[in-house]
C-alpha cells in the first residue's frame, strides 16, 4: 500500500507583466539605470563603513622603555629610594659596553630603582677613582638619595645580593669572603652602598690617590672615624663564584707604579681632604642608551694641585 505521504513542494506564481511583450530601448534603459543606482548605493555605505571604523579605531599601545622603567615610576613594590650606581670611568669601553646593559637587567630584576652615572675622566693626568667618586656623589641629582661606588669589571652573579637602601650603614656587597680577588679583612673596595647621609659624613673619599690602589683602604679609615657601621651579606653560598671579574690583566694593566713621596704618603690618612677640596669641571654631560640600557656619561676634568700631589703626573 503507497503512503499518502509526499515531499513539500513549493509553488511560484510566474509574473510577467515587465518582461512580457517585446523588449524595447524603454525597458532595457530603465533596468540600466536601476542597476546602476544600485552599485553607487552599495558603494558608497561600503566608503562610509571603512571611514567611520578608521575614524573610531584606538590608537596601538606606545611601546614600554627598555627594562621595564615606565612600570617602575608608579608600582609601589619598587619602593621610594633610587641608587646612583656611580662607575669611575677611562678607556674601558669594552667592558661598559657589558657593563651597563648587564647591571640595568639585575637591578631592574630586583625592583632597585637606579640610575647609571659614568664618571669618564679626560684630563691628562693618572686616574684618580676616588675623585672620580666625589664628582658622581655631587653630579648624581637629588632624585636619587644613595650610592653603589661600582667597579666597571666587576658584575654579580648572584641574584641574592642585596642592592636595597643601606639604612643602618654601609654595606659592602664585594665583600672579602666574596671578592675573586682580595680577601683581606679591611677591604671595602669593588662596590660599597651608601646613602648620601653617610658619604658627606666621610666628606667623600680622599683625592691624593692617583695612580691605581690604596684610596678604598683610607676610605675604611673614614667609616670608623666616622662611626658608621659596616655590614656585608649573609647566605651567600657561591663563594669567589658570586662576581665575574672582566678585567684582563695583559689587556688593560693596572698603574701601580709609586713615584717620589707617593710611597710614604698613600699609608697615611687624609684627614681634611675628600669633597671639601675636590676640583674638577665637567666637560659635557650626555644620555646614551648601551644595548636598550639607558645611562649618563659625565665627562670630566680633574685638577692636580702639584704642590700637594707632585704623583698625578708619571715622572
Amino acid at each position: 500500500m503507497l503512503s499518502s505521504r509526499r515531499k513539500p513542494v513549493l509553488y511560484c506564481r510566474e509574473d510577467r507583466r515587465f518582461l512580457s511583450g517585446k523588449c524595447t530601448i524603454y525597458k532595457l534603459f530603465g533596468l540600466c539605470m536601476v542597476l546602476l543606482l544600485v552599485s553607487l548605493l552599495w558603494l558608497q555605505l561600503s566608503c562610509s563603513g571603512e571611514l567611520s571604523t578608521a575614524v573610531q579605531a584606538p590608537p596601538p599601545p606606545p611601546c614600554p622603555p627598555a627594562g621595564g622603567q615606565a612600570s617602575a615610576v608608579d608600582d609601589p613594590s619598587w619602593g621610594p629610594h633610587k641608587l646612583a650606581l656611580i662607575v669611575p670611568f677611562r678607556e674601558r669601553f669594552d667592558e661598559l659596553l657589558v657593563f651597563v646593559p648587564f647591571m640595568h637587567t639585575f637591578l631592574n630584576k630586583k625592583k632597585i630603582r637606579h640610575r647609571i652615572v659614568i664618571i669618564n675622566q679626560m684630563d691628562h693626568y693618572r686616574f684618580n677613582r676616588a675623585s672620580l667618586i666625589n664628582v658622581g656623589f655631587l653630579e648624581s641629582g637629588n632624585d636619587t638619595d644613595y650610592l653603589a661606588m661600582h667597579d666597571v669589571d666587576l658584575l654579580p652573579l648572584n641574584e641574592a645580593l642585596d642592592y636595597g637602601f643601606p639604612e643602618d650603614g654601609p654595606f659592602h656587597v664585594a665583600s672579602p669572603e666574596l671578592h675573586p680577588l682580595y680577601h683581606y679583612k679591611t677591604y671595602v673596595g669593588g662596590i660599597l652602598l651608601l646613602t648620601k647621609k653617610h658619604y658627606h659624613a666621610c666628606n667623600g673619599m680622599s683625592n691624593r690617590f692617583w695612580g691605581w690602589g690604596r684610596e678604598d683602604d683610607e676610605f675604611y679609615r673614614r667609616l670608623r672615624k666616622a662611626e658608621l657601621q659596616l655590614f656585608r651579606p649573609t647566605g651567600i653560598t657561591t663563594g669567589y663564584k658570586t662576581f665575574l671579574h672582566i678585567h684582563d690583566p695583559a689587556w688593560r694593566k693596572r698603574d701601580q707604579k709609586r713615584v717620589a713621596s707617593q710611597k710614604q704618603e698613600q699609608f697615611k690618612v687624609d684627614p681634611e681632604g675628600g669633597l671639601t677640596n675636590l676640583r674638577y669641571q665637567v666637560e659635557s654631560r650626555q644620555e646614551l642608551t648601551i644595548s636598550g640600557a639607558p645611562c649618563t656619561l659625565i665627562n670630566t676634568k680633574l685638577e692636580c694641585d702639584q704642590n700637594l700631589t707632585p704623583w698625578c703626573l708619571l715622572g
